[in-house]
């Protein structure tokens, strides 16, 4: 395939006018067409990467804790279907028993169609009680490196991010001794900015979900975002429009820099459907418009009910960071962070030909996986 008069999203995070061609489902250097060719002129449209998302839950009545093959492949195509075309699905904290079942499944899943499921982000359960959010409180655990490595060997090595409240017991030495395993993100926190100051010297790198379950910014207690800006953490931003102010959003762009900003979803299984009911970790949910809340304690988000290129969309149209920016942070970004960069996040020579075709508005014309369209 040849993607032809493009304005082409590059390596050096700018646009310019011009062609990709693939060939053998990767992005290779120029050359001359060959007669059986597929050529799309791509006039007036942007070329994305496809982007991945390396934290959300569930979508179209799916949760990735399902622990099934059926709810894997429903999310893997319909997060393809918006120009996601890698995924990193997130666990709920539950015990270990289910999450050993939901490692199994994801370890059997075998990428023929959709996103293709490029890691784990287990979430839970090594996180504070009293940061708990739409968790289930039930299935707390203090930090454990054993029951990890299980679960990661059931896993096939597919986790890539455990999230932990770095003050619980146990937790900065599991960082310790885990860091060069797998990335640790501080999350669902009371830390400190001392504690936290620890956590990255120690090893974690990572922040889930900027801003939601930890504590603010004060100055008199800095808390863990001033640790993370220290010490050169990456952080994730879920821009719905629910979860963070678009100054916060902003604010955290120019501040951290557009090399360290994830983009993320944290959508669950409302996420394509209409409002109305439904569950995210054994507890029910109420979802009106993009807001998803517990259904017992409405007051407490669970989740979004956006997918990640709308996320990124809604950063540019409402949020007013640049378009650059926010395809850098839905892209190389969580890419680099989970170590598959070498085939996904940019539409450099050598990565997969996935890309999105994208009007001025951002609307998606088409989006191309491996050099075929697959929607659009």
């Amino acid at each position: 395939m040849i993607i032809k008069n493009a304005m082409v999203y590059t390596p050096q995070h700018v646009f310019a006018k011009g062609d990709i061609v693939i060939r053998g489902g990767r992005i290779v250097f120029g050359a001359a067409p060959q007669l059986d060719e597929e050529i799309i002129d791509a006039e007036g449209l942007y070329a994305l990467p496809g982007l991945l998302d390396l934290h959300f839950h569930g979508a179209v009545g799916h949760d990735f804790c399902d622990a099934s093959e059926e709810a894997i492949q429903a999310l893997a195509d319909f997060e393809a279907s918006k120009g996601v075309l890698a995924i990193c699905p997130a666990t709920m904290t539950y015990s270990e028993e289910i999450l050993g079942g939901i490692m199994d499944a994801a370890a059997a899943h075998k990428n023929g169609r959709g996103a293709d499921l490029v890691g784990i982000n287990m979430e839970g359960p090594f996180i504070s009680p009293d940061k708990i959010g739409a968790q289930n409180p039930k299935y707390l655990h203090k930090a454990d490196v054993d029951m990890f490595r299980r679960l990661q060997e059931r896993a096939g090595g597919l986790i890539k991010l455990v999230d932990m409240a770095p003050e619980e017991d146990g937790a900065l030495d599991f960082i310790a001794r885990c860091r060069g395993e797998v990335r640790i993100s501080i999350a669902h926190t009371c830390t400190s900015y001392e504690t936290a100051k620890k956590a990255f010297a120690a090893g974690a790198s990572h922040m889930t979900h900027l801003y939601n379950a930890m504590p603010g910014i004060t100055h008199r207690e800095p808390g863990p975002i001033i640790a993370a800006l220290e010490d050169h953490a990456e952080v994730e931003l879920i821009t719905d429009g629910v979860h963070i102010h678009p100054a916060m959003v902003r604010f955290t762009f120019n501040t951290f820099g557009a090399d360290r900003v994830v983009l993320i979803a944290d959508s669950m299984m409302a996420c394509g459907l209409p409002d109305g009911q439904y569950s995210l970790g054994g507890q029910a949910v109420t979802v009106k418009g993009p807001r998803a809340t517990l259904t017992e304690h409405p007051g407490v988000i669970a989740g979004s009910a956006t997918c990640l290129y709308d996320c990124m969309r809604r950063a540019v149209l409402d949020m007013d960071v640049p378009l650059v920016d926010a395809v850098r942070a839905a892209s190389e970004n969580p890419a680099r962070s989970i170590g598959v960069d070498g085939d996904y996040g940019s539409l450099t020579p050598g990565r997969y030909g996935n890309v999105i075709l994208a009007d001025r508005e951002l609307n998606i014309q088409k989006v191309i996986q491996k050099g075929r369209v697959i929607a659009g």
